[in-house]
C-alpha cells in the first residue's frame, strides 16, 4: 500500500472562526495507481495533496506512506521522506529563477549528497527524457510554460521517487501542451511504475487517471 490516511482532518483558525479544510478523510491508494483528486476550488483537494507530500501537517489523524507512518512533529524524518519517496510537481512550476534548467534538476540531488558528476549526468539524462536536451543552459525565463513544466517534472524525478504528487500540473498551460504533460504523467505511471496522485478540477483531465476521488467541502464523496 502506497498511501493510507485515517480520520485525516485539517482546520485553520485565522480568527475566532475555525475553518475546516479536511474532515475525517479515510483514503487508501495502492502502489502503481494513477489517481485524480477532483473537486471545485476550495474543496480541500490541494490541502490533502500537500499533507501527503509532507509539506503541510494535519490537525488530526494519521498518514502512512509506503507503509511508514508519517511523524509530522519530527522535521528530520519529514525531510527524509520527501527526499526518498516523493516528487512534487507544482502548478506554478516553482523553478529557481537564477538556475539553468539542468541546475534546477540537479538541486534536489545535492541534498541527497549525490556526487557532482552523477548529479549532472542524471540531470542531463532527465532533461533529455522530457525532450529538452537542447535547453540545459536556459534559465526558466527563457523557457515557455510547457517547457518549464517539463523541467519541473524532470526535477521531481531527480531522486527517483516512488510517489509523484502533482497539483494542477496542466492548470497554467494551453490544451495542446497540457495533453503533452498528461502523456508524460501517464508514461511515468505505466512504464516506470510510479504511483501518481494528481489534483485537478477539470473532468477531462481526471478521465486520464485510473481512478478519480471526488472531494467536496473537505470530505470524500
Amino acid at each position: 500500500m502506497m498511501v493510507e490516511t485515517k480520520d485525516l482532518t485539517k482546520y485553520y483558525s485565522p480568527g475566532k472562526e475555525k475553518v475546516v479544510a479536511l474532515e475525517g478523510v479515510n483514503l487508501t491508494i495502492e502502489e502503481g495507481e494513477f489517481i485524480a483528486l477532483v473537486g471545485p476550488s476550495g474543496s480541500g483537494k490541494s490541502t490533502l495533496l500537500y499533507i501527503l507530500g509532507c509539506i503541510d501537517a494535519p490537525s488530526r489523524g494519521e498518514v502512512y506512506l509506503d507503509s511508514t507512518k508519517v511523524e509530522f512533529k519530527n522535521s528530520s524524518s519529514l525531510v527524509l521522506l520527501r527526499r526518498k519517496l516523493i516528487g512534487f510537481v507544482f502548478q506554478t512550476f516553482n523553478l529557481m529563477p537564477a538556475m539553468t534548467a539542468v541546475q534546477n534538476i540537479e538541486y534536489p540531488m545535492y541534498f541527497n549528497k549525490t556526487p557532482g558528476i552523477k548529479r549532472r549526468e542524471r540531470a542531463t539524462m532527465l532533461l533529455e527524457s522530457v525532450g529538452l536536451g537542447n535547453r540545459n543552459s536556459h534559465l526558466p525565463s527563457e523557457l515557455s510554460g510547457g517547457e518549464q513544466q517539463r523541467v519541473a517534472i524532470a526535477r521531481a524525478l531527480a531522486n527517483d521517487p516512488v510517489l509523484i504528487l502533482a497539483d494542477e500540473p496542466t492548470g497554467n498551460l494551453d490544451s495542446k501542451t497540457g495533453k503533452t504533460i498528461l502523456g508524460m504523467m501517464k508514461r511515468l505511471n505505466k512504464e516506470e511504475g510510479k504511483t501518481v496522485i494528481m489534483v485537478t478540477h477539470d473532468p477531462d483531465v481526471a478521465h486520464t487517471a485510473d481512478r478519480a476521488i471526488r472531494i467536496l467541502d473537505g470530505r470524500i464523496q
